[in-house]
């Protein structure tokens, strides 16, 4: 009975979100001699990787205080314990405040340009780091390089949903997320290489970890401004009909918004008076919190356990390598499979097809989140402590681009897409400002408040997702019994609620003005 009415809820939205031919995107233009795999691989092949780059240089920059502080930093610059965990603070309210309006930014000033200039800026922040002499100058250049790279990872997201259907974003999204991790595995390497330059120049190593790394991201940023591509239907890359054929393919994956949108500040309000929005932020929060402390306390954890400085950057490189591998099986899983949301949950998503090995799946992963921080809790053993990073590595990585595609898949208008994924990660960013500060230098070497204080956050990931899903399931089920259903001028309503929910001269009118709220429109579980 249910695969009969999930098959009829299919065919009701074919139905309802074909375009009339007088709709089609430029119809003038023959888009059947283009092959549909080989374009997509193209932008894949001219997207993905650069964006992968960026992404691997703002994680770099950002955490590669945590790898400076092991060869010296504090002491050089005369700061404390409390003033370096300020200093850690300080990034994350500008970094969170400024994410929502840099997205609008994006959409208006086009992202080769808006992309370039933030990187751009973040890189000159960062070489600065390597010049700072004490604690007033270290705490400005943290709050310029947290303004910087706020509009990097949302811009990104919501780019990406510019160019590909709600069922092709997962991939990508952990395509590049994964870059993540590598620049987690990578800064151990590269820092406990560049410390052989302690004395280089009159500088101590850890200046220089900064110095490289910034002068690297300036050149990449000089680079981007004529290798980034802007928007589907002005990419200079793509021939006139595949640009065509990108657009109509999104618009059939209910992206009517693809062919180009002008701004209303009605925007504003929709995304503000969406509960979708909210529970987003805390769905966001649960999961992006934790990252921060991950990526930030991992080489000091390892440290306070015994491991000399080296050491220590040098075995978080496994840690990330396998957060890597797990990100992109899921990416590719929630992709392929869809129910995002209960892979959010680790439970059975998918039992209703008999996946047994997807069953599997997500107990395992539900299994290696709990009891990977449960472990950091309790335990009193290095050897066990550094095999619960991986298992805490394999909750908190995977989970946040698996997020941001299911929040992004259901949202449609790009102002208002753009405005939901600043406020969402813009507001779990903004705990980074909270996870950075529980590491305290009293806690060690075993930090139980602070990996506490970690596992609540996921609980609160969990719960929030779970919010999400019920209410998403139930929204849908409004929809298919016609209860959210517009007057459409011309058409029959039998509707009592039809002039609550608007009335429009046609189909195509009210979907454009509802974006989501459209009675056409199902959200993806």
């Amino acid at each position: 009975m249910s695969k009969e009415l999930n098959l009829k809820s299919e065919v009701d939205v074919t139905i309802r979100t074909t375009p009339h031919p007088s709709n089609v995107y430029r119809p003038e233009v023959d888009t059947s001699g283009v092959d549909e795999r080989k374009l997509m691989w193209k932008i894949d092949i001219r997207l993905i990787p650069w964006l992968a780059l960026l992404y691997l240089l703002n994680f770099l920059d950002r955490g590669s205080i945590g790898n400076a502080r092991l060869y010296g930093m504090e002491k050089s610059l005369h700061i404390t314990d409390k003033q370096y965990l300020i200093a850690l603070t300080v990034f994350f309210f500008p970094y969170s405040l400024f994410e929502p309006p840099s997205n609008l930014a994006l959409k208006w000033l086009r992202p080769s340009r808006w992309l370039s200039f933030i990187v751009l800026i973040w890189g000159v922040a960062m070489t600065l780091h390597g010049v700072a002499h004490n604690y007033g100058g270290l705490i400005g250049l943290r709050f310029v390089l947290g303004l910087a790279e706020a509009g990097l990872y949302p811009g990104i997201i919501f780019y990406l949903t510019c160019w590909y259907k709600r069922s092709e974003l997962g991939t990508r999204v952990a395509a590049f997320f994964s870059s993540a991790t590598v620049a987690g595995a990578f800064s151990g390497l590269l820092a406990a290489a560049i410390h052989n330059m302690d004395g280089v120049g009159g500088k101590p190593g850890w200046a220089w970890i900064f110095i490289l790394e910034g002068l690297a991201t300036v050149l990449v940023a000089i680079a981007s401004f004529w290798i980034i591509q802007d928007f589907p239907d002005t990419a200079k890359f793509l021939t006139d009909a595949e640009r065509v054929f990108v657009v109509r393919r999104l618009q059939e994956d209910m992206q009517f918004s693809a062919g180009g949108e002008k701004f209303r500040w009605n925007v504003v309000w929709q995304c503000l008076s969406d509960w979708k929005t909210w529970v987003a932020m805390g769905i966001y929060m649960g999961f992006d919190g934790p990252l921060f402390a991950f990526s930030f306390f991992t080489p000091t954890i390892l440290n306070q356990l015994g491991y000399q400085a080296t050491a220590s950057n040098l075995l978080s490189v496994p840690v990330y390598a396998w957060a890597c591998i797990m990100t992109c099986v899921v990416g590719v899983w929630g992709d392929r499979f869809g129910n995002r949301g209960y892979i959010n949950l680790f439970v059975d998503s998918i039992s209703s097809r008999g996946l047994k090995t997807d069953q599997r799946m997500h107990r395992v992963l539900f299994g290696t989140g709990l009891v990977g921080y449960v472990i950091l809790v309790a335990s009193r053993s290095p050897a066990l402590s550094y095999f619960a990073t991986y298992l805490a590595a394999s909750s908190i990585y995977p989970t946040i681009p698996n997020s941001v595609a299911w929040v992004s898949s259901n949202v449609e208008g790009s102002y208002k897409r753009s405005a939901v994924l600043g406020m969402a990660i813009g507001f779990g960013n903004l705990n980074g400002a909270v996870t950075s500060n529980v590491y305290r230098a009293q806690d060690k070497p075993w930090y139980s408040l602070g990996h506490g204080i970690v596992l609540a956050y996921i609980a609160i990931g969990w719960l929030c997702s779970l919010l999400y899903l019920v209410l998403l399931r139930r929204e849908n089920a409004k929809r298919e019994r016609g209860e959210r259903n517009e007057v459409i001028a011309g058409e029959d309503n039998k509707n009592a609620d039809g002039e609550r929910n608007g009335r429009f001269d046609s189909v195509e009118d009210a979907r454009r003005e509802k974006g989501d709220m459209w009675s056409g429109f199902r959200y993806t579980l």
